[in-house]
């Protein structure tokens, strides 16, 4: 028998990927199952992998303290992400270890603030597809892509149209950085395990010109698509998630104001779904507001809320702080008259001049004669408590807004939340400092600790991953046909109460990010029991919370080699 060519050897052909064959070795390449050098003599016997990998047989305890070296090398933030990203696409065990042992250090990396560059390079930096990604080509044939997905079972969906991308607006697919980074906090935070996770894109167009013109853009290069059939697009994509995987929970994630309420408002009493910026910030918020006036000792029938920015985050908080009023034995009306909104036209009321946006209807004030438009002027007039930044616009509470602030309140509650940290309205120092140490203080994005006049203080991060695993395990573990305003204030309050009386004395008004294992289980295990209470769950559950906790913890994904 003659000797192949080199040319046949070296054929071109080779690559085509109608000569894909998978074999048992393919498992290096399946993160789902490598385990790298941990895989045992036994195995590599097994498998085929006999001299494919080193000698050594090492523990996933090494091999965690070798990829902590590894990723404390790099020096930006956004190479450490990268790093992260390829090992989770990798080895998902070794990934999930690294971060549930190193989730302080990590989670800025995976999520807020850093994915927020992530995702402005991901064409740049894109490396691997993950998840799935549906354009306005596809309708009509979207339940039947469903079923390219390789995995059976899906738990938890998290979707985005990329419009509104954290505080950095319309980014299209280049925002699928999020819900990347979302479900892997689901994993890490409450226990969905990895493979029954589903990060999605609309990919529905991007009106970002210098997206558009961009060679590494990734997305279909026109203009968003109008709601004549963007809705329809939704409408079938919701019906062939929820035909395709029934008992998966959907998260609406960073969708432009436009359709955030509209969305969540059509979708909500139909299938099990959420939006974390609407929902999940109202009850993370609302968790730091019954803690800030724990600290503050002030009672709920004297506060007055004044918010900066009137999005669909703000509102969204707001109307989860109705419901906390509403719980205490307030009318609804009752209870929003201890709001104020303030948007880029100033304060918001209902007879400015201008149409508002449906959603800023009802916390228009009817009681102004004399319009305001200035902040400073703004804080004059209501004589606030509270002051909750969600504007997107960093830098916008000045020394004069919060020395005024002081005024009206010994220990006034600024919450400066948007994200990434440039956005954030002040900074920890600024408010500590402008208000000699006497303000109540949290933020969406970490800040460090602030030494003034010879005391620390911990600003308080009131980041959505204290809520939105817990709420989403305990809805999906309950199978709630829905998601109530009532398991949502559940959640709220069992992150509230996660702090103790030690903790509020210090003002720390929001637990450690290290607890959010133990968190986690105590929202969920609420958020199951006002399930059943509430009739949306057949749920049969323990005669105790401490059971029902447990039981939860029971189910949780834990990363190890198995």
């Amino acid at each position: 028998m003659s000797n192949p060519s080199l040319s046949e050897v070296t054929s071109p052909d080779l690559h085509r990927p109608e000569h894909f064959h998978s074999h048992r070795q393919d498992i290096l390449r399946a993160p789902a199952f490598n385990k790298g050098t941990a895989f045992t003599q036994e195995e590599r016997k097994k498998l085929g992998l006999r001299g494919l990998l080193p000698s050594q047989v090492e523990t996933l305890d090494v091999q965690v303290a070798r990829s902590l070296s590894q990723l404390r090398a790099f020096s930006s933030g956004i190479e450490q992400y990268i790093f992260l990203q390829m090992l989770m696409n990798t080895n998902e065990t070794l990934f999930y270890a690294l971060v549930l042992r190193n989730l302080k250090e990590c989670m800025p990396i995976i999520y807020t603030p850093t994915v927020g560059q992530a995702c402005q390079q991901f064409g740049s930096n894109f490396r691997v597809a993950q998840g799935m990604t549906f354009s306005h080509e596809d309708k009509g044939a979207l339940r039947g892509m469903l079923d390219n997905w390789p995995q059976e079972k899906v738990d938890i969906i998290v979707v985005t149209d990329g419009s509104r991308i954290l505080g950095l607006g319309d980014l299209g697919t280049n925002g699928m950085g999020i819900p990347i980074g979302k479900l892997s906090l689901y994993v890490a935070g409450s226990g969905f395990h990895p493979s029954t996770t589903l990060p999605m894109m609309l990919d529905l167009g991007t009106n970002n010109e210098q997206l558009l013109e961009s060679p590494t853009y990734l997305g279909c290069k026109h203009k968003r698509i109008d709601d004549d059939e963007y809705m329809p697009f939704v409408e079938e994509f919701m019906a062939a998630v929820f035909d395709k995987w029934p008992n998966c929970l959907l998260q609406f994630e960073d969708f432009s104001n436009a359709h955030a309420f509209g969305l969540l408002e059509q979708y909500r009493d139909k299938y099990r779904c959420f939006n974390d910026d609407i929902q999940g910030t109202g009850a993370v918020v609302v968790s730091g507001i019954i803690n800030a006036l724990r600290v503050a000792k002030l009672d709920l029938k004297d506060v007055r809320l004044l918010f900066f920015g009137a999005g669909s985050a703000g509102v969204g908080v707001a109307d989860t702080i109705v419901q906390l009023f509403v719980d205490n034995g307030f009318e609804v009306e009752e209870a929003r008259s201890h709001f104020w909104f303030v948007d880029s036209r100033g304060l918001v009321t209902n007879n400015r001049g201008d149409t508002l946006a449906a959603h800023k209807v009802r916390f228009a004030r009817k009681d102004v004669e004399e319009q305001q438009t200035q902040l400073i002027d703004v804080i004059n007039y209501v004589k606030p408590n509270v002051m909750i930044g969600l504007s997107g616009q960093g830098g916008s509470f000045k020394q004069e807004h919060i020395e005024a602030l002081t005024k009206f309140s010994e220990n006034p509650i600024i919450f400066s939340l948007s994200n990434p940290t440039k956005n954030a309205e002040c900074s920890a120092e600024q408010a500590y400092n402008w208000t000699k140490g006497t303000c109540i203080f949290a933020s969406g994005s970490p800040f460090d600790p602030v030494e003034y006049e010879g005391r620390t203080f911990v600003p308080g991060q009131g980041n959505n991953a204290f809520i939105f695993p817990g709420l989403g395990y305990g809805a999906w573990m309950a199978q709630a046909r829905i998601i109530t305003d009532k398991m949502i204030l559940a959640a709220s309050k069992a992150l509230a109460d996660f702090v103790p009386d030690d903790r509020i004395a210090a003002r720390d008004i929001y637990p450690s990010v290290s607890d959010i294992r133990e968190i986690s289980a105590q929202i969920a295990a609420r958020v199951i029991k006002t399930a059943v209470e509430d009739g949306v769950s057949e749920m049969e559950i323990p005669a105790t919370h401490d059971e029902l906790v447990e039981k939860v913890k029971a189910t949780m994904y834990t990363a190890e080699y198995i």
